[in-house]
């Protein structure tokens, strides 16, 4: 009796074992198919500081802000980006766009506060606070504020992902990465290794023609900032 179920026992994890590898092996051929579609969708709209084309709006999309309202190093790499094209005139207006679900916590907030501490007018600086994820950043910035061409700003290994989202829901999008966090060698590689992860996500988005999390009615920020001239 031991015997047989011993015998049993080892069939049963065998075909176990044969189901994880499987299913191992179709979510790695979802993630690298993913993958490829955002790579080949933005490949032509990647640029530098100075070659990208200019274009209405630059669109910096949100990350971590310290407890203190103080932007960590990767948010004020992006935002010195979007600094320079609007100091270049490349862009006319900047669209901050973050996570402001808890009172207490506003990336757009901060994002406003050092863009104008730098020089930026207040004017020229429209937030988004419901910019919860990169493809509710993209859709909010077409269907809220009426964005149909922009600059999107975040770091390379992010860019993209979201210049495919963007164009995908109907913006024509180019981007600029900053690469200057690269210096900081663990957390850029965790951050880059998770954009597989990512990618999968943003298929699912994409598919599934999702609303953003928050949508809410259109807003006149970013054409109230282009009218100024």
């Amino acid at each position: 009796m031991n015997a047989i179920l011993g015998g049993m026992y080892r069939t049963w994890l065998r075909r176990v074992v044969k189901l994880g590898i499987a299913m191992a092996m179709a979510g790695g051929l979802v993630t690298a198919e993913a993958s490829m579609w955002l790579q080949s969708a933005s490949r032509d709209y990647v640029y530098g500081v100075d070659d990208v084309p200019e274009a209405p709006v630059a669109l910096v999309l949100g990350a971590q802000v310290y407890d203190d309202g103080s932007p960590s190093p990767f948010l004020a790499a992006r935002l010195e980006i979007a600094r320079q094209l609007y100091a270049a005139g490349k862009v006319k207006a900047i669209l901050v766009s973050g996570d402001h679900m808890d009172w207490g916590y506003d990336e757009p907030g901060a994002m406003w506060l050092w863009l104008n501490d730098r020089g930026v007018p207040a004017g020229r600086i429209i937030e988004d606070h419901a910019g919860f994820d990169t493809y509710d950043s993209c859709a909010r910035a077409k269907r809220v504020f009426g964005v149909d061409r922009l600059i999107v700003v975040s770091q390379a290994f992010h860019v993209p992902r979201a210049v495919a989202l963007c164009r995908h829901l109907g913006v024509d999008a180019a981007g600029v990465g900053d690469t200057t966090m690269a210096q900081f060698h663990a957390p850029w590689w965790q951050a880059s290794l998770r954009e597989y992860g990512a990618a999968d996500k943003a298929a699912f988005d994409v598919l599934s023609g999702r609303d953003p999390v928050f949508l809410g009615r259109p807003e006149t920020g970013v054409q109230d900032a282009l009218l100024q001239g």
